[in-house]
C-alpha cells in the first residue's frame, strides 16, 4: 500500500444519550468517500475510540467497509493498553477488510523503546497488514525513538508513519535515517515542513469538513511541487489550526462537521460540546478560511 495523499480520521457520530448515531455515521463515511480523501481512519483518537467498548469498534469497521468497499482506503487503529487486545483489533480490522492498521504505543503502561517496539512487531505477526506507525507522545507518555524505528523498520508491513510529536527534529531523524517509512504529516501547523522534508501524506482531522482545502495543500506541495502557492494556503490554515490547537479539539471537528449538513452529535463522556460562542467563532474562522483558499485556487489556476 502506497500512503500517498489525504486521510481523514473520522468523527463517530452520537445521540444525545450517548449511542452512535448509525445513519449519522453512514452519512458521514459516505460524505468523506465521494469528497476525494485518499482514506479513512477509524479508531483514531477523533473518533474517540478511547470511549468506546471492543464491540462498537467491530462494528464500525466493517459498517464503514462496507459503505466504502475498495473506493476509498481505509486504515483502522489498534490502539489499547494491552498487546493482546490491540492484537484483536488488528485481528478485527483484518476480518473487516482493512487496507491498513494504526499502530500506537500503549498508553499509561510507558514501555521502553525495546517495548513498545515488541508490541508492534507482535501486532504485525497477527494480523499481516500494512501499519502506518502513530507516534504522539502527547496522549501516550512515550515517543518513539531511533531504537524503536530501528527494530520495527526491519518488518515490510512498516510501511508509513503519522508523527505527531510537534518536534522537527523527528522529522528530520525519520527523513534521514528512515526513508524506508514514508512520513505522514501529523501535526497539522507543520504541515508545509513535513511535505518539504518528503512527506506523502497527512493526516487532518479538519478534512472531515475541509476536505477539498486540505487535499489543495497536498495537491501544491507533493503533487505540483509548487511551494509558493503551498505556502500561500498554508498561511490561511493557520488561524483554523491555531483554534484547534487552543482545546476541544474534538468537539471542535464535531461541530465543523455539523456545518456542512451532517450529524456528527456530542461527544461522548467525559468531553462535552462547545459552548455557543465558541461555535460563532470556528462558524466565522472556517468560512474566512474557504474563502481565502477559493481565492488563492481562482489565482494559481494557471500556474
Amino acid at each position: 500500500m502506497k500512503f500517498h495523499g489525504i486521510y481523514t480520521p473520522a468523527v463517530t457520530p452520537y445521540h444525545d444519550d450517548g449511542s452512535i448515531n448509525w445513519k449519522g455515521f453512514s452519512d458521514c463515511i459516505e460524505h468523506l468517500a465521494s469528497s476525494g480523501v485518499h482514506g479513512i481512519i477509524l479508531g483514531g483518537s477523533t473518533g474517540e475510540y478511547y470511549a468506546q467498548t471492543a464491540q462498537e469498534r467491530y462494528d464500525l469497521n466493517t459498517r464503514a467497509k462496507d459503505i466504502i468497499k475498495s473506493t476509498t482506503s481505509l486504515i483502522v487503529g489498534t490502539g489499547a493498553i494491552r498487546t493482546e487486545d490491540s492484537i484483536e483489533y488488528g485481528k478485527a480490522a483484518k476480518a473487516a477488510g482493512a487496507d491498513a492498521i494504526l499502530i500506537t504505543t500503549p498508553p499509561y503502561a510507558l514501555p521502553t523503546e525495546e517495548e513498545n517496539a515488541i508490541h508492534a512487531l507482535r501486532v504485525d505477526e497477527a494480523t499481516g497488514l500494512p501499519i502506518m506507525l502513530y507516534n504522539y507522545p502527547g496522549r501516550m507518555g512515550v515517543t518513539m525513538g531511533e531504537d524503536y524505528f530501528t527494530r520495527v523498520s526491519k518488518s515490510p508491513n512498516v510501511q508509513a508513519i503519522k508523527e505527531s510529536t510537534g518536534s522537527m527534529e523527528s522529522v528530520h531523524m525519520l527523513a534521514r535515517q528512515f526513508p524506508n517509512i514514508a512520513l505522514s504529516c501529523g501535526w497539522d501547523d507543520q504541515a508545509l515542513e513535513f511535505f518539504a522534508w518528503g512527506a506523502t501524506s497527512w493526516v487532518c482531522a479538519g478534512s472531515n469538513f475541509l476536505p477539498s482545502e486540505h487535499i489543495a495543500l497536498y495537491e501544491a506541495c507533493v503533487v505540483e511541487k509548487n511551494f509558493d502557492k503551498g505556502r500561500r494556503i498554508m498561511s490561511a490554515f493557520l488561524p483554523f489550526m491555531n483554534f484547534l490547537d487552543a482545546g476541544k479539539f474534538v468537539q471542535s471537528i464535531k461541530f465543523g462537521v455539523s456545518l456542512v449538513g451532517l450529524d456528527a452529535g456530542p461527544p461522548r463522556a467525559p468531553l462535552q460540546p462547545l459552548t455557543g460562542e465558541v461555535q460563532e467563532k470556528l462558524k466565522e474562522i472556517v468560512r474566512t478560511v474557504k474563502s481565502e483558499i477559493s481565492d488563492i485556487l481562482k489565482d494559481t489556476k494557471n500556474d
